[in-house]
């Protein structure tokens, strides 16, 4: 438990309901529905403005959440964690508030919802859900030092002096993923500071790295093709990206999630071909090469390089039925060898975070801590790629908010 911050004396406090750190998307969510509920609201933000991240998601334009979002869609140590949430706040309630505010949006792919303009608009519409008299936003704000007294009070101390006192704070920090934008490990600290366990993080929805001989396909860099690519159990059929430090793609940063160093990545190349394709094809077309085949249904540059390694120079017609199955076998199968990723600097979302045995599924309320709270990327729940990410956030804020609502009327 963290030690009581003494205030000096004539130090000026600002006193709320309820300290919300960071003005991300969950914090922004968060800090709107508790202001919608007559909490008052300090929403603090180390960064000069609120929603950065958002800003720059999908390309500008903010894959703000997918359709068919469920617990299904998500990593973490408790899988059942994310249900209650989830269940009370679906996409479709999203939905229904950004046609409220006129922003127009579209499907991209595989229900993933994007807006037709600019994230800049889901930022907007966010500030907008917050009651102005309910909720101050404060940005530029270096924490550096949060405590709870014997009364529960908490009181979270700036660089600059200012003090802010609440009966509950929620962290809305995020994970480390993307520092440039200032992301940091400052939730788990806290955390910490205050008992909770944390689940260890990584990168997750991050680009792998190719070494050893699997460097050499590094010379396919800007290559895509459409694959299925698994880890683990976990299979995603995307496009595959070669780059010059390994593989990305939508496949591959999905399966990243679910990766662990020292793991094989499966790739499956032509996953729409038939099981005998290449024994099929000898009887057809016996003269043909394997090479012509492959640039036929793939990048000529990826079909070199997997004819090359694969050593069949000879007309099909000359090759053995057996040599042909290896191959398709090869084809559907092709293991890689990852020496690790691209780190937090091009992961979009960190896996892990502050335990889900410490927080209370239908509140976001840390157990052991009243009035403690923790939603959106901090918790050691993640979406895959596609908008679900930030579906969590959503329905995370909005369930601390609930009870937010609930304890301040109790």
């Amino acid at each position: 438990m963290a030690i009581a911050l003494r205030v000096p004396i004539g130090r000026f406090v600002e006193y709320s309901d309820v300290i919300i750190l960071g003005a991300g998307a969950a914090g922004l969510f968060a800090a709107g529905q508790a202001g919608q509920r007559g909490l008052k609201v300090a929403l603090l933000e180390k960064a000069d403005a609120p929603g950065k991240k958002i800003l720059i998601s999908g390309g500008g334009r903010c894959n703000f959440t997918n359709i068919g979002a469920g617990p299904a869609n998500y990593l973490s140590a408790n899988p059942h964690f994310a249900k209650s949430a989830l269940a009370r706040y679906t996409p479709a309630d999203f939905i229904a508030l950004v046609e409220k505010h006129g922003i127009a949006w579209h499907e991209k792919t595989l229900g993933q919802l994007f807006c037709d303009g600019s994230a800049k608009q889901i930022v907007a519409m966010l500030l907008d859900e917050c009651p102005p008299e309910q909720v101050r936003l404060i940005c530029g704000v270096d924490v550096v030092n949060v405590a709870r007294d014997a009364d529960g009070q908490f009181t979270v101390t700036a660089e600059d002096g200012r003090i802010w006192q609440a009966p509950a704070l929620v962290i809305a920090t995020g994970g480390p993923s993307i520092p440039k934008m200032g992301a940091s490990d400052f939730a788990y600290r806290l955390a910490r500071q205050f008992g909770l366990k944390v689940v260890e993080p990584r990168p997750a929805l991050v680009p792998l790295t190719l070494g050893g001989e699997e460097a050499l396909f590094r010379e396919l860099s800007g290559v895509a093709a459409p694959v299925r690519a698994r880890a683990g159990k976990s299979e995603f059929a995307e496009a595959a990206l070669f780059t010059h430090k390994g593989l990305s793609g939508p496949a591959i940063l999905q399966v990243s999630s679910y990766w662990r160093h020292g793991e094989e990545v499966g790739i499956t190349f032509l996953p729409e071909a038939a099981t005998d394709w290449l024994v099929e094809a000898k009887r057809d077309r016996p003269r043909t090469h394997l090479r012509t085949l492959l640039r036929e249904r793939l990048p000529d540059r990826l079909a070199d390089a997997l004819a090359d390694r694969l050593a069949l120079e000879r007309e099909l017609g000359n090759c053995s039925d057996k040599d042909l199955r290896a191959a398709q076998a090869k084809l559907a199968d092709w293991r890689f060898h990852p020496n690790g990723t691209e780190g937090y600097a091009k992961a979009e979302v960190t896996a892990g975070g502050i335990a889900t045995a410490e927080l209370s599924s239908r509140t976001m309320e840390a157990i052991k801590v009243p009035g403690l709270y923790a939603i959106g990327e901090a918790v050691d729940v993640t979406g895959w790629l596609g908008g679900y990410n930030f579906q969590w956030a959503w329905a995370s804020a909005n369930a601390c908010a609930e009870a937010l609502a609930e304890a301040r009327s109790a």
